[in-house]
């Protein structure tokens, strides 16, 4: 089954705890939190999640787009993340990150910018329960689909099925249902969403729309999926 993570970057900030439901039949929820220094945009932090995650049933994937990981990622785990991404190009050790994230009862992602390369990093994948595509560079919501990261999932999901693993493959960045399908033939399977969701006039049918779509990509590719 494809998972369909709305993201509440694109939500209206203000009422959070009402964006949060109004995703009903979402499989997470997607937060970003960013510090104005890995990445150039500042959203929220540790106070905010806590009271989000008190808020919603949805659990809350957290994709952490700031300096320092290595020390900030269990604050969002105990703050009630149950799923924790760091991005490797700022983490000091990510083995041993992805160890404690996973000692702490949280799922380990890893995310990859654009330009950076799954293929040195092919032997870190058992420590990790997902990994992260970003297919836009990562900052700002409502950016335009990279097609060139296509290549990239597919080489990433020849990887994740030639050791074995049961990961999830995450996307990132202008997901919409222009694009889902393509992002799911190459091989993603969980799909983040943010203006495609929030900006539509019904957001839980977006979000069911968008998984119809992508498990009926998935189906004809053939690769398959499972969660």
């Amino acid at each position: 089954m494809a998972l369909i993570n709305p993201s509440i970057l694109s939500a209206d900030f203000a009422r959070l705890a009402e964006e949060a439901t109004a995703v009903e039949g979402a499989d997470w929820l997607h937060v970003d939190v960013m510090d104005n220094h890995f990445v150039p945009n500042l959203t929220l932090g540790v106070p905010v999640v806590e009271s989000l995650s008190k808020a919603t049933d949805t659990p809350l994937d957290l994709h952490l787009m700031i300096e320092d990981p290595d020390r900030w990622a269990p604050q969002y785990i105990e703050a009630g993340a149950g799923s924790v991404t760091f991005h490797v190009e700022a983490a000091a050790a990510p083995v041993r990150l992805a160890r404690e994230i996973r000692a702490k009862g949280a799922r380990a992602s890893m995310a990859l910018k654009p330009a950076t390369p799954i293929e040195p990093y092919e032997d870190l994948l058992p420590e990790l329960d997902m990994l992260l595509i970003m297919t836009v560079e990562p900052g700002f919501g409502g950016q335009a689909f990279l097609d060139i990261m296509l290549p990239k999932i597919r080489r990433t999901r020849e990887l994740i099925s030639r050791h074995g693993l049961e990961m999830w493959l995450q996307v990132d960045g202008g997901v919409s249902a222009a694009t889902i399908e393509r992002c799911a033939e190459a091989g993603a399977d969980v799909f983040v969403a943010g203006s495609a969701v929030y900006s539509a006039d019904d957001p839980a049918k977006a979000v069911r729309d968008l998984r119809e779509k992508a498990e009926t990509a998935t189906a004809a590719a053939g690769w398959g999926c499972a969660h």
